[in-house]
């Protein structure tokens, strides 16, 4: 676990979660992706989507796959956000060039947006990706989400160039591969 002091009256600690977390983390999940996507597609394509990606027994085989790296963060005492990172090669089968860990989701509340949430999860994961020896960091963002894409590309992100449909339902979108090399020598290597 690991606590960062943001304000004289509010700490955010990041821990692992585990598998009696899963309620917690399909609340958290559903809430956060809600918020963020909600006036992107349907109201039926939205609760279809929150079902199936973020049911309880699809987020506990997620908790369980010792491939995947799941984090809280808690603010105050409350849940704020939530992480999760991977070495996975097939979304984006171009990284597998390098050393890649992928960053499946990094959400925060739309509440506790602005407060050093995302800072210290994205922290986390680029400090977890350093010390183990990864080459390349990537993920995937929505190409409408001004946000976000701004949130990386102050960590060092860039639009790889690539694209992937990632539908909510019916409802077409389209997200970016975003990258950042961890090693100067391997921007050449492309």
């Amino acid at each position: 676990m690991r606590k960062f002091d943001v304000s004289s009256n509010m700490e955010i600690t990041v821990r692992r979660i585990c598998d009696t977390d899963v309620h917690q983390l399909s609340v958290l999940a559903r809430q956060s992706f809600f918020e963020t996507f909600q006036n992107t597609c349907t109201v039926a394509d939205m609760e279809g989507f929150l079902e199936a990606n973020f049911n309880e027994a699809k987020l506990l085989d997620e908790i369980r796959d010792t491939g995947n790296q799941y984090f809280f963060a808690e603010a105050g005492g409350a849940l704020a956000g939530y992480l999760l990172f991977a070495e996975d090669y097939c979304s984006f089968p171009l990284t597998a060039k390098w050393r890649s860990l992928e960053l499946k989701r990094i959400y925060v509340l739309k509440s506790w947006l602005g407060k050093g949430i995302a800072h210290q999860l994205m922290n986390l994961y680029l400090t977890y990706a350093s010390e183990n020896g990864f080459e390349l960091a990537w993920l995937g963002v929505w190409e409408h989400n001004s946000r976000a894409r701004r949130f990386y590309e102050k960590y060092g992100f860039a639009n790889s160039g690539y694209t992937h449909d990632f539908p909510i339902g019916d409802t077409p979108q389209t997200d970016l591969w975003y990258w950042k090399y961890l090693r100067d020598d391997l921007a050449v290597r492309i």
